[in-house]
């Protein structure tokens, strides 16, 4: 860690508890977050309000220990995606876990993680803003160390970066990849391997600019299964090589070729382990996010851990603890949590447990039908033992629609104990 990146997140841990954090306790007001974490409060009996959304810190260190495990097994550098959590925290122990960097998505997200000392930055989308290419340019020509490395896929673009980075006098080049479209109808990206060569020659064409690899994303494969992502993979891994035999990368010292979603990455893994010998050294960048947390719905069925069982499995981090406010009839009843507190954009929350007395039990006979802003609307049979004030954990699908709901997130070890707060910065 460096010295800037401890001094950024001690001021965090200096940062005052009160209102603007929702579930912390009423009476930490005042506190600051170090002093809070000190006291190792029980989720459960130490004042926490619901809902509250918890991580679980067991399951946490479990997934950045498996994905730094997967990431050296299979030669792949990883820098994984930061717009899932926007937690500096978080960044840094993946970052102590082995990863390259940090993938972001947006400039914004690029001047938080350089608030907090992060160094290398995968910027996995165009740019073409004149004001945050000007910030860019200053940042890396004040910072030798700073490493950045961005999308471009078409010459307008091309035009436009050059034309923002020659206004603002940068001194150093911005390092660009090309970047391959996933498929007709896909999102961003060049759709010809022709195209490509035109976007890298008005690079070449610039002083301002420097390619330094391609990159895609394999999740916007069309109808994508492992054939179909497996073949846009090698697509990929040929444009590096056909873009290497033309002269292209001279001068570098590596050769970037980055995919990496959280749904593919064992097809990546295989595909890049393919990759023919090239004029010099290349950073197989990973870049899958969603990880960090997982989640009980949309990953826990898309991950490829399930294809893998062998290299691991992860485990979902998130629980979202609600109370139950009112049972107006045998077959329904409703919790104080809704759309401002859990992700919902994928899949609605699955109920997972009931805590009464201090005891918890399986939520049988329980599940979530609706949301409303605040309220989520439950289905239950008559096996459903459910009480109003009971507190019924939620388990989420899609961690980057939960991690934005919440500025300031407990992290609690298995008996509720919590030891650390995680903020976030949406």
């Amino acid at each position: 860690m460096t010295a800037d990146t401890a001094q950024s997140l001690a001021r965090l841990a200096a940062e005052r508890v009160d209102h603007r954090f929702k579930g912390l306790p009423p009476d930490a007001d005042g506190l600051t977050v170090a002093e809070l974490a000190g006291q190792r409060r029980n989720l459960f009996t130490g004042g926490f309000a619901t809902p509250v959304l918890a991580l679980s810190a067991e399951r946490l260190e479990h997934n950045l220990t498996l994905m730094e495990t997967y990431a050296a097994r299979h030669g792949l550098a990883f820098a994984p995606h930061g717009k899932t959590s926007m937690a500096p925290q978080l960044f840094q122990r993946q970052i102590e876990h082995g990863a390259w960097g940090i993938t972001l998505a947006v400039p914004h997200q690029v001047r938080v993680a350089r608030a907090f000392g992060t160094r290398r930055v995968f910027l996995a989308n165009e740019v073409v803003d004149a004001a945050a290419l000007r910030w860019i340019a200053a940042e890396l020509d004040a910072d030798p160390d700073f490493e950045l490395i961005c999308y471009v896929d078409s010459v307008r673009g091309v035009e436009l970066m050059d034309a923002a980075l020659r206004d603002a006098g940068a001194t150093r080049p911005v390092d660009v990849v090309v970047e391959l479209t996933a498929g007709e109808g896909a999102r961003t990206g060049v759709r010809t391997e022709a195209g490509c060569a035109a976007v890298a020659d008005a690079v070449a064409g610039t002083r301002t600019l420097r390619l330094v690899g391609v990159a895609g994303y394999e999740g916007e494969v069309p109808k994508a299964d492992t054939e179909r992502v497996t073949a846009w993979l090698r697509r990929l891994v040929a444009l590096a090589a056909d873009f290497d035999k033309a002269g292209r990368f001279a001068g570098l010292d590596e050769i970037v070729v980055s995919a990496g979603g959280s749904a593919w990455f064992d097809a990546v893994a295989e595909v890049f382990a393919e990759i023919p010998e090239l004029s010099l050294p290349v950073l197989k960048l990973l870049r899958s996010g969603a990880y960090v947390s997982h989640d009980d719905g949309h990953y826990r069925k898309l991950t490829p851990f399930n294809r893998v069982p062998e290299e691991g499995a992860l485990e979902p981090a998130f629980r979202l603890w609600t109370q139950v406010v009112s049972r107006p009839s045998a077959e329904q009843a409703f919790v104080n949590a809704g759309k401002r507190d859990a992700a919902y954009d994928l899949d609605l929350p699955f109920a997972q447990v009931i805590r009464r007395d201090g005891a918890e039990r399986p939520a049988t006979g329980v599940s979530v039908t609706a949301l409303s802003d605040q309220h989520a609307w439950l289905a239950t049979t008559p096996e459903a033992d459910l009480e109003v004030g009971d507190w019924v954990g939620l388990g989420l699908s899609h961690p980057c629609t939960s991690f934005d709901k919440w500025q300031l997130i407990p992290v609690a070890e298995a008996d509720g104990t919590v030891v650390d707060y995680v903020r976030t910065f949406f």
